[in-house]
């Protein structure tokens, strides 16, 4: 009895200690792991959005680059860190729910392995194309390709992307051939496209809104559902050639699993801060992202859900991983 009586300082000497210790998170700069090349959509949005988080937190969260394998070497190292709340990924949906439906062995669960943070927005696409090419709409390039089965090329950043994706999806709907050159990122897939290398590519606005309103490519049609603002000219793929075609895509941002749940609400709360900064919005409406945010229980919903969407549509299209 005199030892439990002996040892309640202590521990609670010991949850204090802890308590202050949790408070103070974060006291070291935090690395968010991005499985995409510089300058791609994620990685563009990921530097407006913890930029103010940064500002906010009073610590540096510095982005690391990790692209190659569809995302799956940066996704695993995110996966595999200690769950501290000092190592978090930027991911995109691909990452997260197609690439785990196209490949048969996997290093890690999207639903086991990691914590969901929040959303943070939607990434609106577009068919592109290079300046040679005479296409202007969707319709022109569903007349080529049919007029040259699998003769026309078509861009990615890589197999189960979502470039490879939304392409595989829009062939299979207009009942055309094109063949699929994958690349090791978005990035370098958007500037063949706009050095002539390749015709065509689908790309999230966020990684091409600047060649395109530079002149260095065509943007053909968008994959909304409604006329963008932003390129107000442009036509909906749906409008100009395929009837009902919507794609879109999203960046979100993960923790570990086990990362305890007062750092990922404190993560999530400073998601969402930095979304409502007006400044911030603006940036990232600019170039083509639908701001969004979400409680970290959301995203989960939205993962699971969508994970068994892209099980469906790959099964029914038979898109395999190239």
């Amino acid at each position: 009895m005199r030892l439990l009586h002996s040892l309640v300082p202590v521990l609670a000497l010991l949850t204090s200690s802890s308590a202050i210790a949790q408070a103070a998170y974060p006291d070291r700069p935090i690395r968010m792991i991005v499985p995409l090349a510089a300058a791609s959509a994620v990685d563009v949005a990921a530097r407006i959005v913890t930029q103010k988080m940064a500002d906010s937190m009073g610590q540096q969260i510095v982005i690391i680059n990790q692209p190659g394998a569809s995302g799956l070497i940066g996704a695993e190292q995110v996966a595999r860190a200690e769950p501290d709340g000092y190592t978090i990924g930027g991911f995109n949906d691909s990452i997260m729910t197609m690439v785990p439906n196209l490949q048969s062995k996997m290093r890690w669960d999207i639903l086991k392995d990691f914590a969901p943070v929040s959303l943070v927005a939607t990434v609106e696409w577009g068919l592109i194309a290079n300046n040679k090419t005479s296409y202007k709409t969707a319709a022109d390039l569903i007349a080529a390709a049919k007029a040259a089965p699998g003769q026309i090329n078509y861009s990615s950043g890589g197999p189960g992307s979502p470039q490879h994706l939304a392409m595989a999806m829009f062939a299979s709907s207009a009942g055309i051939s094109l063949t699929h050159v994958p690349y090791k990122g978005a990035t370098q897939a958007a500037t063949d496209v706009a050095g002539g290398q390749i015709p065509v590519g689908f790309q999230g606005l966020g990684t091409v809104a600047a060649l395109v309103r530079g002149g260095q490519l065509k943007l053909i049609g968008v994959t909304t559902q409604k006329r963008l603002p932003q390129f107000p000219d442009v036509p909906t793929v749906s409008e100009s050639g395929l009837p009902g075609f919507f794609f879109n895509s999203w960046f979100a941002i993960l923790a570990p699993a086990g990362t305890p749940k007062d750092i990922i609400a404190r993560l999530n709360a400073e998601v969402l801060k930095a979304l409502a900064d007006p400044e911030i919005r603006r940036k990232l409406e600019d170039l083509g992202f639908a701001v969004r945010g979400s409680s970290a229980e959301e995203l989960g919903v939205m993962t699971r859900d969508q994970l068994a969407k892209y099980a469906r549509v790959i099964k029914e299209m038979g898109i395999a991983n190239e």
